[in-house]
């Protein structure tokens, strides 16, 4: 069926989400830089399901939205002619308050779960760094944050999920053993951002809030130390729930080099932390506390509340974000690259930081390129020269997101895998490529 005018598409998308939830798109309604032509809010998944039909009568593009906190990471979709608003598909599951899960729809803020668990002692112990995001934003971009190291991310705690294919009809996947460590198809629905399908409601684990919570800082004078660092922490007896380094990659001595240099030898060329969160029992706590500063040495202090940049990102908009991935023992020497590499493609950034934080442990860290930095051609010659380090060592670099004048000199899908079964699961669910078509890797 051929594509009607604008108008009759806004009023139908208005006949099935009410007048006040259907309307043409802004400005502000761009999806990864690709304007979008209508966004429709509907009130529950069965009109969900009636926008997702009309879409596939009409042949348009739908890509789900929901608090928009990372809507513009990745690749930009092929195309977007409706975008589809979870913020009313929000809300719980009659529940007891000790009830060990929890049914939650897709567009309920993560602040809501935890506070609306919090009341009864409990939390989901899923953290998220990305402000006020939505549970099936948190899952469709599989995000996870400092938890991770003990917790895992959002799979792991998955019980069952709810989504709607590109014709609109509803399925439910229960979630077993195998496939909250990553199997299909919670893999991937976890990250598809939208592509597999309109995630409506998710039926999670939940937990007691822990008694006891407590960081250990210790500062770090350079990359390599604190994956010394690391190695001690994970190699002792101490059960940490969390392991996570800022870097704000801010050199002291002009030439950017690696502190073993005898030009350097003695001096700090590179101040940062690594903090570990320990969880449980008071007492235990304390003791496991106790052990971690001998370990740690004289420079290591603990307190009950997190340093300020404690789950966030390093960056910020009009940043260009990266992901550095490498096994742990190798993640320290693409950052020792990064900052040489900053300075020769651009000399004056001798001042120029380029903060990196993230999951030693778990091998993860996020970069940020700021102000002069973030120039396509600097970038695209930064992240070459990350890869080509990154490779031998079975690392890789991704670009996340990118400030819309930088987006058309990168390639947001190199370096991201094709996952095993994906192109099967998308010609599956959506042969005629309507959900954020281009949206996943291999640009499915």
């Amino acid at each position: 069926m051929g594509r009607p005018g604008a108008s009759d598409i806004t009023r139908r998308l208005a006949e099935i989400c009410g007048s006040s939830f259907a309307r043409l798109a802004g400005p502000a309604d761009e999806v990864a830089g690709r304007p979008a032509r209508w966004v429709a809010v509907p009130g529950d998944a069965p009109a969900a399901g009636r926008v997702l039909r009309l879409a596939a009568d009409h042949e348009l593009a739908v890509v789900p939205r929901g608090a928009g906190t990372k809507i513009d990471w990745g690749a930009a979709p092929d195309r977007v002619d409706i975008v589809l608003d979870t913020g009313r598909l929000a809300g719980f599951g009659h529940r007891p308050d000790d009830a060990p899960e929890v049914e939650v729809g897709a567009g309920t803020p993560m602040r809501a779960v935890q506070a609306r668990l919090g009341r009864g002692g409990q939390w989901l112990p899923l953290d998220p760094p990305s402000p006020g995001a939505t549970l099936g934003g948190v899952i469709a971009a599989n995000e996870p944050g400092p938890l991770r190291h003990r917790h895992g991310g959002p799979a792991s705690h998955l019980v069952r999920l709810s989504y709607l294919d590109a014709d609109g009809e509803l399925a439910t996947v229960p979630v077993d053993g195998a496939a909250a460590a990553g199997g299909d198809p919670v893999r991937l629905l976890c990250g598809s951002q939208g592509g597999l399908g309109l995630l409506v409601a998710a039926t999670l684990r939940v937990q007691a809030v822990p008694a006891c919570r407590y960081w250990v800082t210790c500062p770090v004078r350079h990359p390599a130390e604190a994956r010394d660092l690391v190695q001690v922490v994970t190699t002792a007896d101490l059960d940490p729930a969390a392991i996570e380094a800022d870097l704000p990659a801010a050199p002291a001595l002009s030439p950017f080099v690696h502190p073993a240099h005898p030009s350097v030898a003695g001096r700090g060329v590179w101040t940062g932390s690594l903090v570990v969160l320990l969880e449980g029992d008071p007492a235990d706590v304390a003791e496991r506390a106790r052990q971690l500063t001998a370990l740690l040495g004289p420079t290591a202090s603990g307190a009950f509340q997190p340093p300020p940049w404690w789950g966030r990102y390093p960056f910020g908009p009009g940043d260009v974000a990266l992901r550095i991935e490498a096994p742990p023992d190798h993640l320290h020497s693409p950052l020792y690259v990064l900052q040489d590499v900053a300075r020769a493609v651009y000399p004056e950034a001798s001042g120029v930081p380029v903060p990196a934080r993230g999951s030693l442990a778990a091998g993860v860290l996020y970069a940020a390129l700021a102000g002069p930095l973030a120039a396509g051609d600097r970038v695209t010659r930064i992240v070459d020269s990350l890869r080509q380090t990154l490779l031998p060592r079975g690392g890789r670099c991704v670009v996340v997101a990118a400030p819309p004048q930088v987006r058309a000199a990168v390639d947001f899908r190199a370096g991201v895998p094709v996952p095993a079964g994906l192109p099967e699961a998308k010609e599956r669910v959506d042969p005629h490529r309507r959900l954020a078509p281009g949206r996943l890797p291999g640009g499915l």
